[in-house]
């Protein structure tokens, strides 16, 4: 199958799928002429990378999911371990998008959205935050 093929199958790219082949990803083979050869197994694992990007692994993640796929005498305790640290971050950016909004929410409200000039969105930007952190 050539990328063109794949790419349609996969639903990637064909960008991605040599961006994935120059990470180490995936290794198709290569024809005589030089082109890319892909098997069924390649799509499969192409398929594979697109479902767990679509998740939002890390392309590190996906790597670690891939050979843990590959690996018949994986334990699934690291597979669910790579997971729960992604859900962890997903949580994470969860609490912060909503404290996002509930300041913008609360600007919003505050500001009058009338012809005078004053602007608690405005006054809030300008601002300066210090993280101590």
């Amino acid at each position: 199958m050539n990328i063109g093929d794949v790419a349609k199958h996969a639903g990637l790219p064909a960008k991605t799928i040599r961006y994935y082949e120059d990470i180490g990803l995936i290794e198709p083979n290569r024809s005589a002429n030089g082109y890319r050869d892909f098997s069924d197994n390649d799509l499969h694992k192409l398929r594979f990378l697109g479902h767990a990007r679509s998740l939002g692994f890390s392309i590190e993640d996906c790597r670690g999911l891939l050979a843990l796929y590959e690996d018949k005498d994986r334990a699934s305790a690291d597979v669910k371990h790579i997971a729960e640290e992604h859900l962890a971050k997903i949580d994470a950016k969860i609490a912060e998008l909503q404290a996002m909004r509930h300041t913008l929410a609360h600007l919003v409200k505050a500001c009058a959205g009338d012809d005078r000039p004053d602007c608690p969105i405005l006054a809030d930007l300008a601002t300066a935050r210090s993280d101590t952190s």
